[in-house]
């Protein structure tokens, strides 16, 4: 599947002369500490007395009920320490980063998730850290920015592009370019040059890892699908990649937006408007025009508005064995606040992505079948963003005739979402 960083032609590492150098000793590193069985336990160990680990397993009874299908199970990776799935990937990098001796971390973040994991990491592990994050995001994501300073990181806001992640990344890697001997770029999903893909899959593993004995303990089964939202790809490869060899269906879930044919929407493996290319280091599906140019991207979360997505799921979409969906804007709004109303549960915009699917799809699967979708982070950070959706009275709209639809039709309004 893999030779070097490609899987099936996807992926590789397409980097400036200057940064070789920092990849091969970070290839090396990254390739010693998975050989050593030290290096995991002292992973799982941070994971289980800092973060959270395992997560817990929740079952849906009220939406059960509610769409009248199949029995819907919950990973609950919002229950992380700092509220994403996005801590067991930097408390990975930065046990690797104290490996390689270095004393500075730098990262891109665009639901500020990233960031502030990252932030939360370095002052665990006492490096300096600088966060480069979109103007846009920065405005959308204020409450992540406030605590990515307290915890004593530079916040950078970019103003260049379209000023949201995919422009963020491309400032972390000016800066490490400038800056390699002493800085280790903590790059947040499984996208980017050879080895990031497989080594913020590894690290997310821990997800399906878990996922994986839980549902065999509670169900004494598989689950017949996994649900996950599709950004980069990090929460998606973390719960899909123990499942890759089993009979279950694997379903990622896009970005929407405004719907596919307004072009305001980030689908690069479930639409049509993608193209295979390369950019920032890898290849990939990314939105971009005849001529090359990147395409503008949009989505009510800010995590999933990223031009490309991750080689791996590039393959794993040729290949076949994972389905790829969206779900628009409204769409998702509409899944979040049924999910508040039934389960007490408050996903992130990102995860909400999932649930619509997922919803979709439950009343048609018979009772005895169990589904899982994969709860990647929480949403206190999007209060602004939900606040200003049911403030607009469009959205407003139709969310509320969505409610009524439910109401009417429990066990089957799931199907028309």
């Amino acid at each position: 599947m893999k030779h070097r960083g490609y899987y099936e032609g996807f992926g590789g590492a397409f980097l400036p002369e200057i940064l070789v150098a920092t990849f091969d000793e970070l290839e090396a590193a990254f390739s010693d500490a998975k050989h050593d069985p030290a290096f995991w336990q002292a992973y799982t160990d941070i994971l289980s007395t800092y973060s959270c680990r395992p997560t817990p397993l929740t079952f849906a009874e009220n939406l059960t009920r509610h769409f009248g299908g199949a029995r819907i199970y919950i990973k609950r990776e919002d229950l992380n320490h700092t509220g994403a799935h996005k801590a067991n990937n930097v408390m990975g990098q930065g046990l690797l980063v104290r490996r390689m001796g270095k004393g500075r971390v730098i990262a891109e973040t665009g639901a500020g998730q990233h960031g502030v994991a990252t932030a939360t990491m370095a002052a665990k592990f006492g490096f300096r850290c600088t966060i480069y994050m979109g103007e846009v995001d920065v405005e959308r994501q204020r409450p992540n920015v406030f605590w990515m300073q307290r915890l004593g990181a530079e916040v950078v806001p970019v103003r260049e592009g379209t000023r949201i992640l995919k422009d963020a990344i491309n400032e972390a890697f000016r800066d490490w370019v400038s800056n390699m001997d002493t800085t280790h770029y903590v790059l947040g999903t499984a996208c980017g040059p050879h080895p990031f893909p497989e080594m913020v899959t590894y690290f997310q593993s821990i997800i399906g890892k878990e996922a994986r004995a839980q549902m065999l303990q509670r169900e004494g089964r598989l689950p017949r699908r996994i649900y996950a939202c599709v950004g980069g790809g990090s929460n998606a490869m973390g719960i899909f990649h123990d499942f890759l060899s089993d009979p279950v269906d694997l379903v990622g879930v896009e970005a929407g937006g405004k719907g596919l044919g307004t072009g305001l929407h980030a689908t690069r493996l479930s639409g049509t408007d993608a193209r295979i290319g390369v950019a920032q280091g890898y290849k990939t599906y990314f939105l971009q025009d005849r001529d090359g140019q990147m395409r503008e991207t949009h989505s009510v979360a800010a995590g999933l508005d990223y031009v490309g997505v991750s080689p791996i799921l590039s393959h794993l979409k040729e290949s076949g064995r994972v389905r790829f969906e969206s779900a628009t804007d409204a769409e998702v709004v509409s899944a979040l606040s049924l999910t508040i109303q039934k389960e007490g549960l408050i996903p992130a915009l990102e995860s909400a992505h999932a649930f619509v699917q997922a919803f979709k799809e439950a009343p048609t699967l018979p009772p005895d079948a169990c589904i899982l979708i994969n709860q990647s982070g929480r949403g206190d950070k999007d209060i602004f963003t939900v606040a200003d959706a049911f403030d607009d009275p469009q959205w407003r709209e139709f969310i509320i005739k969505k409610a009524k639809d439910y109401s009417r039709h429990p066990g089957r309004a799931g199907s028309s979402m």
